[in-house]
């Protein structure tokens, strides 16, 4: 009997990580995730594995975020050597996000160690390396969206990635093996997109499961659409131009940064954008946009066709007023900047990145504005700012929070309740559903819903709980 153990993003949204255990199959992995909050350093060193990595055959990765990749490079490091399935535009990003994340680690660690220096204590020593990232790199198997590829030593087993709409690569898997002389079909949906959302085509259909595990982020609430958003986003610049101010938006490097590009571009070419100078100052956001920009024909066709026509396929040519700020020097140079000025910055949540300088340089201004346009997870400082704090801690030195803030939700790049239901309702016959990748107040919410509406049974798995079927 094949048994499947939740052991990340289980009544919460981050650290995406599953086990399932078949005979043909032998122990794989669906997603292999990090938390967030905190620096690697710090983070990393909390992070243990429920099982032994050296006895995972396979890993199938539903796309490049952190959260449901951040830990492959500790997976390796402790003796993974199997492959790691997912598509063609994951393994794109993949070497930008872990090369990336072992740049911030190394000088994380190093940072710790001359402060462990100053106090006499014991220096921590690596828990992975850049050779690490290098293996990890060297596993990955990309798939073809839609294509049906035999795994397992038997060949009785198979995957396929249709697309979920979230960000570029990102994948709904469907895992199909034999168990007992019956075909078994699991299906995990990863991250789910918007039905209507840029740049992203539409959540692909499923149309076969015995199993499925969907994701729940947002199964607690409906976006506002995304005129609504666009409309908000417009009134809310509009009013901190007049202002004279200076806006900060927290952005992911994959994904949100490149939908908000796009937005601003739309609003410069509808007249509805003052003369703002647009700041990415996220080297990694910058090399993820070159990527998007090489694969626009695998994006949304009517967003694609638009940046073609109007700057030869270029998103950063698509806003005029936009500059890349790669060195350190050039972002420390935004601190002058009196105003007139769009500043996004990595990370998304707050939890690392050039935002959190940009927080400790003008948070406590009352003149500035915080716009944070996605989801932002229990523990995060990006949480900690949206629940109304009045005070952080940044860079050893305590800051007040005086700074408008702002959230624009209908950006996010999840389905929402509604369109998560319509998924789910769209797979034939009576699968086994599991609610996952959601705080728990989201995931009951959803599951009432689908009672109540639609006399749907649904299970919300505990963390660490391990299932049979």
């Amino acid at each position: 009997m094949a048994s499947l153990r939740f052991l990340g993003a289980a009544q919460q949204v981050t650290g995406s990580c599953y086990l399932l255990e078949t005979p043909y199959l032998g122990k794989v992995l669906l997603d292999c995730g990090m938390h967030q909050g905190g620096d690697d350093v710090h983070r990393l060193g909390k992070e243990a594995f429920a099982f032994d990595p050296t006895t995972i055959e396979t890993l199938f990765l539903s796309h490049a975020h952190l959260d449901h990749s951040g830990l492959i490079r500790l997976l390796v490091h402790n003796g993974f050597e199997g492959d790691i399935y997912c598509t063609n535009g994951s393994s794109k990003l993949l070497p930008v996000m872990f090369n990336d994340a072992v740049g911030l680690y190394e000088r994380d660690l190093k940072h710790e160690n001359r402060r462990r220096q100053r106090k006499g204590k014991k220096l921590l020593e690596p828990i992975y390396t850049k050779q690490d990232v290098e293996k990890a790199l060297s596993l990955i198997k990309p798939l073809r969206y839609g294509e049906k590829f035999p795994v397992g030593k038997t060949g009785k087993s198979s995957v396929c990635f249709t697309d979920a709409g979230h960000i570029l690569g990102s994948a709904i898997t469907s895992l199909t093996f034999e168990e007992d002389g019956e075909e078994k079909t699991l299906v995990f949906s990863g991250d789910l997109g918007k039905k209507v959302s840029v740049l992203m085509n539409e959540p692909a259909l499923v149309n076969k499961a015995d199993v499925i595990l969907m994701e729940g982020t947002y199964g607690n609430r409906c976006h506002l659409s995304q005129k609504e958003t666009i409309d908000e986003l417009e009134q809310i610049l509009k009013e901190t131009w007049e202002n004279k101010d200076i806006v900060l938006i927290p952005s992911f490097a994959v994904g949100r940064t490149q939908e908000i590009i796009f937005h601003l571009a739309l609003l410069h070419y509808e007249g509805r954008l003052d003369p703002w100078q647009v700041y990415l100052d996220s080297p990694m956001a910058i090399k993820v946009t070159d990527i998007y920009d090489e694969c626009l024909s695998v994006l949304d066709r009517k967003d694609a066709k638009k940046i073609r026509e109007m700057h030869k396929g270029s998103l950063k040519g698509f806003l005029p007023r936009l500059k890349y700020v790669h060195s350190p020097e050039e972002s420390m140079a935004l601190n002058d900047i009196p105003d007139g000025a769009i500043i996004i910055a990595g990370s998304g949540m707050c939890t690392g990145g050039r935002i959190r300088h940009h927080l400790k340089q003008r948070i406590w201004d009352p003149k500035n504005l915080l716009l944070f346009v996605g989801f932002q997870a229990v523990g995060t400082l990006g949480r900690i700012l949206v629940d109304g704090v009045k005070k952080i801690r940044l860079f050893g030195e305590n800051v007040v929070v005086k700074s408008r803030i702002e959230t624009l939700n209908g950006f996010s790049a999840h389905a929402d309740q509604a369109e998560l239901i319509e998924w789910l309702m769209a797979i034939p016959d009576n699968p086994r559903r599991m609610l996952v990748h959601g705080e728990l107040s989201s995931l009951d919410a959803l599951s009432m819903k689908l009672w109540k509406d639609h006399k749907i049974t649904t299970e919300i798995p505990y963390p660490g709980q391990k299932m049979y079927f």
